[in-house]
Parts: C-alpha cells; sequence; structure tokens
C-alpha cells in the first residue's frame, strides 16, 4: 500500500510551519498557469472591444496580474518572497470562439523553492480584474479551470498538464 505524502508545512504536532530551503541549491525555476473567464454570448464582445464600463479590460487585468505576482509572498503566508526574474500575463480570447477569455501568467526565477504560487496568484488576481471590471454588465460571468499547465525546476523536475 502506498502511503501518503507528507505535509511539508506541518510539524509533528500539527503547527503550521515554513518550510526550510536554507540547504536547498539555487536553480532556475519555471511554472505556467492558466484558468479561463466565461461570459454570455451577448456581452463577450464587448468586452472584447474595450467598451466595458471600467475601460480597458484586458489591459488593467494583465498589469493587476503582474502585480499580484510581485506581492505573493504577502498573500500566501507559507511562501518565501522570491526575486522574480520575469513575470507575463497573458489574456486572450479562447481560439475556440467560445465566449471566454483564455488568462496566462508565466513565471521565472532563481531561487531555492518554486513559483508555481506566483503563478497561480498572477493568473487568479487577472482573472479577478476581468470579472471586477465586466461585472456591471452580467454577474454570471465565471472564473474557472485555473491550473498548472507547465512547471521546471528543483527536484520534481519538469511537469506539463496533459
Amino acid at each position: 500500500m502506498k502511503s501518503s505524502p507528507k505535509l511539508t508545512h506541518t510539524k509533528e504536532n500539527g503547527a503550521a510551519s515554513m518550510v526550510d530551503v536554507g540547504s536547498k541549491e539555487v536553480t532556475a525555476r519555471f511554472a505556467k498557469v492558466g484558468c479561463e473567464v466565461h461570459f454570455p454570448e451577448n456581452i463577450f464582445s464587448t468586452v472584447l472591444e474595450g467598451n466595458a464600463p471600467k475601460g480597458a479590460v484586458i489591459e488593467c487585468s494583465r498589469l493587476a496580474g503582474i502585480a499580484a505576482t510581485k506581492r505573493t509572498a504577502d498573500l500566501i503566508i507559507m511562501c518565501h518572497p522570491l526575486p522574480l526574474d520575469a513575470v507575463e500575463v497573458e489574456i486572450y480570447a479562447c481560439p475556440s470562439g467560445k465566449p471566454r477569455l483564455i488568462v496566462e501568467c508565466s513565471v521565472s526565477c532563481h531561487a531555492k523553492t518554486g513559483v508555481e504560487m506566483e503563478a497561480m496568484t498572477g493568473a487568479s488576481v487577472a482573472a479577478l480584474s476581468v470579472y471586477d471590471m465586466t461585472k456591471a454588465l452580467d454577474k454570471s460571468i465565471s472564473i474557472e479551470n485555473l491550473r498548472l499547465l507547465e512547471k521546471s525546476g528543483g527536484n520534481s523536475g519538469l511537469y506539463r498538464a496533459k
């Protein structure tokens, strides 16, 4: 029988603990996260054209994602502050033609721990910003499928979502 993985942020007594990465080597780290913002068909063109009540939805949300990525350690209590080398947030219409925006956040750095949470935070906040800037058009807009698409670096090596 396969044992469960050990929780890395919990001490023997159950207390929460930040992982000690002091003895780990600095390596190149990369993570890419994606999610989708789903819209009712009748308002999607308004969003794409930049005519939403609060203005340029895509550009403002892209910048919000970048800013949030840099603040991850302030938001996710057990994350280490990291010296980010690059952050890229892309927001684009779904290629299939469905009324949704695809949000992707890519983060890289040279550090002792990974940047998955930074990429998760960037994608999440960019999507939340899209919602905030468009909610006046329709309250049924939803954020879905937040997921790790790719990561590299560290002991676990390369991962690509299937």
